[in-house]
């Protein structure tokens, strides 16, 4: 086993990995691409099938966009949890996958996928790390993903300190003059969030009409008719700087005149620009940069491939987190007789079968 690139599924944070390049490659019944949270549950469901699996994510943490974009932010359909943040949601799973103890290979790309002759596949990522494995499971989001920046001259070096795509520390922005850039969901979740805590909070849209949940929308003109954020319809064009401090924003407006608005920070929601990498190189049937697959199998057109979460289309396809869950339960039925082709397979139930309750090392329960 690869130890330079090893993460426990209770440790988020990545090592440095040297990768396994010159060494025996690591033969593992399972791939899965992608660390979010339907990559987390699909380790789950292979492991009640006795399935060990490696993950490999580009991203330096376990969650996938969850944990990236917008760790606190609620989340209100996971079923029989009202509501939960990307971060607890990730933690938990991770708590739940802890029987079946995957290895993580984080902060890499994976950059080959071969069929063997023997009917396994060839894998390798960015780091050297290399595999022979029967099957994949790609469960990579909207690909690899980037923030679309914001397009102005001298802005860049304010990136980390004061101008910021993703929120990752909420108490930073505490008391603090506020400008939100965007119009969809992320932008008016961000602005209503810090509407109480900021000192204030302006939102920059280069239009009236936005993409974002309507009940949002009427909760920010709420905000903004008591005086508590305010909304603002433009663009920004161009900064000022103070004794090397992003001191103002140039905001264009509508009616072509440009005014200057002082801040303390400035936070840019325009949307991922997703990239599907690789992927696309692999000889899967791609529609609209998403992977077509079956709905009995969640299989794609190569044998042994398979496709979860957001990644994937189909007709109907609703991208919702418990939607990818789903898929991954029955992508993992639909491998078991590649990793298993001289077994018989049987539907059992966590709650009664004495065997996962031994896979998940708990103790049977006795009904009276």
């Amino acid at each position: 086993m690869d130890t330079t690139a090893e993460v426990t599924a209770n440790n988020t944070h990545a090592p440095e990995s040297t990768g396994n390049a010159g060494r025996a490659p690591i033969e593992t019944d399972a791939v899965i691409i992608g660390a979010g949270p339907v990559g987390l549950f699909q380790v789950f469901e292979l492991g009640l099938l006795e399935v060990k699996a490696h993950v490999i994510d580009s991203l330096p943490v376990v969650g996938g966009q969850c944990v990236e974009l917008y760790p606190d932010k609620p989340i209100y359909d996971i079923p029989a949890v009202p509501i939960c943040t990307g971060q607890e949601l990730t933690d938990n799973l991770l708590k739940q996958i802890e029987p079946f103890g995957p290895t993580f290979h984080l902060g890499q790309e994976v950059t080959v996928v071969e069929r063997r002759e023997d009917g396994r596949f060839n894998l390798e990522t960015s780091t050297g790390n290399r595999f022979i494995t029967k099957t994949i499971f790609i469960a990579a989001g909207v690909g690899s993903f980037q923030p679309r920046t914001l397009k102005v001259d001298g802005i860049d070096k304010f990136e980390g300190s004061q101008l910021f795509y993703r929120v990752r520390e909420p108490q930073r922005f505490h008391g603090k003059n506020l400008v939100i850039c965007g119009g969809g969901d992320s932008a008016l979740d961000w602005a209503l969030n810090f509407a109480g805590s900021a000192e204030s909070v302006v939102l920059l849209h280069r239009r009236e009409e936005f993409r974002a949940a309507p009940a949002s929308v009427a909760k920010m003109k709420e905000l903004c008719d008591n005086y508590e954020m305010q909304l603002v319809v433009g663009q920004v064009t161009g900064i000022e700087e103070k004794d090397g401090q992003l001191a103002e924003i140039k905001v264009t407006g509508a009616d072509g005149v440009t005014r200057r608005m002082p801040l303390d920070y400035l936070l840019v929601f325009f949307g991922l620009s997703p990239k599907l990498g690789p992927i696309a190189e692999w000889g899967l049937d791609i529609e609209r940069k998403q992977l077509k697959v079956d709905t009995e199998k969640f299989q794609t057109n190569v044998p042994g491939i398979f496709a979860v979460g957001d990644i994937n289309t189909y007709p109907g396809k609703k991208k919702l987190i418990l939607s990818g869950f789903h898929e991954a339960a029955l992508a993992a039925f639909g491998a078991a007789p590649i990793i298993f082709p001289d077994k018989k397979i049987h539907m059992q139930y966590t709650t009664t079968s004495p065997k996962l309750h031994k896979i998940l090392g708990v103790e049977s329960p006795v009904f009276d």
